[in-house]
């Protein structure tokens, strides 16, 4: 009985958001706890891989945020080579409006975090912590709604994430890169190079691209170059016109761990707040207020704004089925940031890399600005939606 709950559990849409949710508190209440020691002793945990003369050495910590992080963006690379080649962002026309309701989505809630902290030159790092969008959560929190929304929107706010994320990846690239090896990076580009020429010559053997895809990985932690950008080339370059029962199979394979284990940890060891040092003048810090403006006003306003701009300009329409408060509501849903921004930020605000800067945890914007943007946004679509009858 309790094995047949899980089972049904773990198949439903909004698994990974609970289980996002559920990590979340579980590691609150740990760091508020006595037994926050073992939480920071468990955080910082020396794992390292040794052979020959190549050393990695890192905390768990980072073993997660580097490493497991680099399979949930190998699948993120697979969803978007898949969309693009046979999926909703194949055609143009379909794609134009979640296209420029993306591009909304990062551009205003960045203005609105460096409206907050222009002058702040070491709080302005965190510029595209509240530009991303959680797309496990917010079709978590969509898929609550049941046939109150169509499909239709689902595939809106999918293909708009998925554009979000794309952005992300390019951001992490441009902007949060430091101490290049080019040694490494020549060895990353040969790893490209390979992974092409295999998919030039029809090569369908997943596990040969998985293989090069561990040596590109490695070198492109050694490179300086954020290494989950290396999941992100991989999966763009597994084919899937030749390939695509096997394709099909490791994508799926994926979600199970990425979705139920890899996210989850990830917010576990990631959102462990401690609020015994945090006073009033937290909530109101810059960098917080940058945060929870952005996540909540400026995706609002970018994702809806830009999405109005784009149908008034000719460049598309909404989708069959989808009005203009639906439509709000998915741009409230937008800026549920949470597990991107949670990566985001620790790649902004690393240890040490502060300067001056008057040091304020980040994760509690974060958490406050998804949680209103969750919370506002399915409740508005509650309220504004009725049951699809069949």
């Amino acid at each position: 009985m309790l094995r047949n709950s899980l089972l049904s559990f773990f198949k439903h849409e909004s698994s990974t958001g609970i289980l996002l949710m559920i990590m979340t508190l579980l590691a609150m209440i740990v760091a508020n706890s006595p037994l926050k020691g073992y939480y920071d002793a468990f955080l910082n945990t020396p794992v390292a891989v040794v052979i020959g003369h190549l050393t990695i050495a890192k905390p768990l910590l980072l073993w997660v945020n580097d490493g497991l992080m680099a399979v949930f963006f190998f699948m993120v690379g697979l969803e978007i080579k898949r969309e693009v080649v046979e999926g909703e962002l194949r055609d143009p026309r379909q794609v134009s409006v979640p296209a420029m309701a993306a591009v909304g989505g990062m551009l205003v809630p960045a203005l609105f975090y460096v409206f907050f902290n222009w002058g702040n030159e070491g709080a302005m790092k965190g510029w595209a912590i509240p530009s991303a969008t959680d797309i496990a959560f917010a079709l978590g929190i969509l898929s609550l709604l049941g046939k109150r929304v169509p499909v239709v929107l689902k595939l809106f706010l999918l293909t708009l994430a998925i554009i979000d994320d794309l952005g992300a990846i390019v951001i992490i690239a441009l902007f949060y890169t430091s101490g290049l090896s080019y040694a490494a990076l020549g060895i990353v580009a040969i790893c490209i190079v390979l992974l092409w020429w295999m998919n030039r010559r029809g090569v369908t053997n997943n596990t040969a691209y998985v293989l090069i895809g561990v040596v590109m990985w490695v070198a492109t932690l050694k490179s300086g170059v954020h290494a989950t950008l290396a999941g992100v080339i991989l999966g763009l370059f597994i084919p899937i016109k030749k390939n695509k029962t096997s394709f099909q199979a490791l994508e799926h394979s994926l979600h199970a761990p990425v979705n139920h284990v890899i996210l989850p940890l990830f917010a576990f060891v990631n959102t462990g707040i401690s609020f015994s040092g945090i006073e009033l003048g937290d909530f109101t810090h810059s960098v917080t207020l940058g945060i929870v403006s952005g996540l909540f006003l400026g995706k609002q306003l970018g994702i809806f704004g830009f999405s109005w701009l784009a149908i008034k300009l000719g460049l598309g329409r909404l989708p069959e089925g989808v009005d203009w408060k639906m439509l709000y509501g998915v741009a409230m849903l937008g800026g549920v940031g949470f597990t991107m921004s949670l990566f985001i930020g620790s790649l902004a605000f690393e240890a040490g890399s502060m300067g001056g800067f008057d040091m304020v945890d980040e994760r509690m914007g974060i958490l406050i600005g998804s949680l209103l943007s969750g919370l506002l946004g399915y409740l508005y679509l509650r309220w504004t939606s009725k049951p699809v009858r069949e």
